[in-house]
């Protein structure tokens, strides 16, 4: 088993069809069956159902493909670290953020890093906190941007001054006053959250005797913003959150409870080797 035949099941894997594989890898189709059987003729396994019309991986096949991913992110990164020593501060600066830190931390400071290192380029990665730290783990990005808590024994970090929540609520609702709420004024409403988010939430409205009315939960803020815009609910998000749908109904409100706070980290692995242009961006949280 080579490099060659991984990036090949791979290609097979992500199009779900060999043809389209072939095509996307620029070879013919008979070669690329060929080297799938020989695979699988060396590790003694099937790696795909060829029973159904679409190719389905078989539990082994999505062993190797989970294993071919990280092997292969771990060459890619073995080859930028030997040209960051021989070549200095260029190359590409991978970023995995969650979209309601990253949407307010990074496009200026990338403008800026990117005016000052013109040699470096940056691919970014959209997820939530967990989403995030998988793709730290495997190698995929050097840097990650979530939010509190996470694990200080497995990653360095930098963590920025806690922010409140708030409550984002369309023309439907009556929440369309100025200045900061109560919990109290929460009661009997129909609550959008983050799960993440969701044992602070319930534990500062048990401090206040009541229970919350959560009529849905979801991973992805823009998401959890866009429906609290139609008035299935109130959401209640990061402040930092407030910018990411615009031009939209919503209004938002500081809910008065310093126990409702989320805090964003810059974290990235220990023990694990960071480029020069990871250093640098680092320095920019710093400064």
């Amino acid at each position: 088993m080579d490099i060659r035949q991984l990036k090949y099941f791979l290609a097979i894997a992500e199009e779900e069809n060999i043809t389209r594989a072939a095509e996307k890898l620029h070879i013919a189709q008979p070669p690329l069956s060929h080297q799938l059987k020989l695979l699988e003729y060396e590790l003694g396994v099937k790696l795909i159902d060829r029973s159904t019309r679409k190719i389905q991986l078989t539990d082994t096949g999505e062993k190797l493909r989970y294993r071919a991913e990280q092997m292969l992110n771990l060459m890619e990164t073995t080859v930028r670290e030997l040209k960051d020593i021989n070549e200095g501060v260029q190359g590409t600066l991978l970023i995995g953020t969650v979209p309601s830190s990253g949407a307010t931390l990074l496009p200026e400071r990338i403008h800026s890093f990117h005016e000052k290192y013109p040699g470096i380029d940056f691919q970014i990665w959209d997820g939530d906190t967990y989403r995030i730290m998988e793709l730290l783990s495997s190698g995929t990005i050097e840097i990650g941007i979530i939010r509190t808590p996470f694990n200080s024994k497995i990653y360095e970090s930098i963590c920025l001054p806690k922010e409140p929540m708030v409550t984002a609520s369309s023309n439907s609702y009556s929440y369309n006053k100025q200045g900061s709420l109560e919990i109290a004024e929460l009661v009997d409403t129909p609550l959008v959250i983050d799960r993440r988010f969701e044992k602070v939430i319930v534990d500062a409205f048990e401090k206040e005797r009541v229970k919350p009315k959560i009529i849905c939960r979801g991973d992805d803020v823009r998401s959890i913003l866009l429906w609290a815009s139609t008035g299935i609910g109130v959401a209640i998000v990061p402040k930092a959150a407030t910018g990411l749908i615009p031009n939209s109904n919503l209004n938002y409100r500081k809910i008065n409870l310093t126990s409702v706070e989320t805090q964003t980290a810059i974290i990235w692995m220990k023990n694990r080797y960071l480029s020069s242009a990871a250093r640098h961006f680092l320095k920019t949280f710093k400064e």
